[in-house]
């Protein structure tokens, strides 16, 4: 993950253009309490659940890669691959003033199994990534995923016979056992988009995957990129904290620098900081 540089220059993290991170959250309808900033004529919106202990939920797989701009095709490339709900449709049973009997309803899949996993994998991620992967870009693409229990292995034949098929190569690949969280969903994506969410009040399940949607939509590509540079920043307090999880946050002030037209692509990382590292590895 770190370019070692040339003489005279300091070691820094790759550019990350070839990695896409994915990841699995809980997404609520609402909260138990929520704060509204409401003009004096506004109306409040209208919350509803039925317990407040058991508040009605969505896991959502997310997938998104670092934005850039193609100079050639002379189009940005935001970064969100996409983000889908575990939901199944099923008819409802009784009439209600909502809808009548037998009118199909997205309910929630509760229990998200290995081979549910797999076929969001390759029906939706892998056509989204065929339709929204950059012209030019790398054609070795890398998916970083956690070592959670549903998630399919690097090795999954099935996937990989459907990756086969597309003429890219798409690699799985899973963060060390033990190992920080480094994945810029868990930095900041899911929060950013979770508080933007949680600014509707949907009332039944398909308003809530609408309002998660939208939500994804809304989040600007500049924070995405914001993200991706906070994760190397982590990567250097961790190098710096002898792969200990003690560690700040290094703030570099990314508005600022994008403002006077100097943010880096990269983090650079001392030499100092690199070699001690090292030398902690081997005692």
């Amino acid at each position: 993950m770190i370019d070692e540089g040339t003489l005279g220059s300091k070691p820094s993290f790759i550019n990350m253009f070839d990695r896409i991170h994915i990841d699995e959250k809980w997404f609520y309808m609402s909260k138990p309490s929520q704060k509204y900033y409401l003009h004096p004529e506004e109306i409040e919106p209208f919350r509803t659940c039925k317990s407040k202990r058991f508040i009605s939920k969505v896991m959502f797989l997310t997938a998104v890669a670092r934005p850039r701009f193609h100079s050639t095709a002379n189009r940005e490339f935001n970064g969100k691959i996409g983000i889908w709900p575990f939901v199944f449709k099923e008819p409802a049973k009784r009439s209600s003033k909502n809808r009548v009997a037998g009118t199909l309803e997205s309910k929630p899949i509760l229990s998200v199994t290995k081979d549910i996993i797999r076929l969001c994998l390759i029906e939706k991620l892998l056509p989204s990534i065929k339709e929204k992967w950059p012209l030019g870009s790398s054609s070795n693409i890398f998916i970083q995923q956690d070592n959670a229990r549903p998630h399919i292995y690097a090795n999954d034949v099935e996937f990989q016979q459907v990756v086969e098929t597309y003429g890219l190569d798409i690699r799985l690949c899973c963060q060390p056992p033990n190992s920080h969280d480094l994945n810029v969903l868990d930095l900041g994506f899911f929060r950013a988009i979770e508080s933007l969410q949680h600014q509707e009040a949907p009332t039944i399940v398909d308003e809530f995957v609408l309002a998660v949607d939208k939500a994804f939509d809304m989040f600007p590509s500049e924070d995405l990129n914001n993200v991706f540079l906070t994760l190397q920043t982590c990567m250097v307090e961790i190098l710096r904290n002898f792969g200990g999880n003690n560690y700040k946050n290094l703030h570099v002030n990314k508005q600022k620098l994008i403002r006077d037209g100097e943010l880096p692509i990269c983090i650079e990382c001392d030499f100092q900081v690199l070699n001690e590292a090292k030398a902690s590895m081997t005692q």
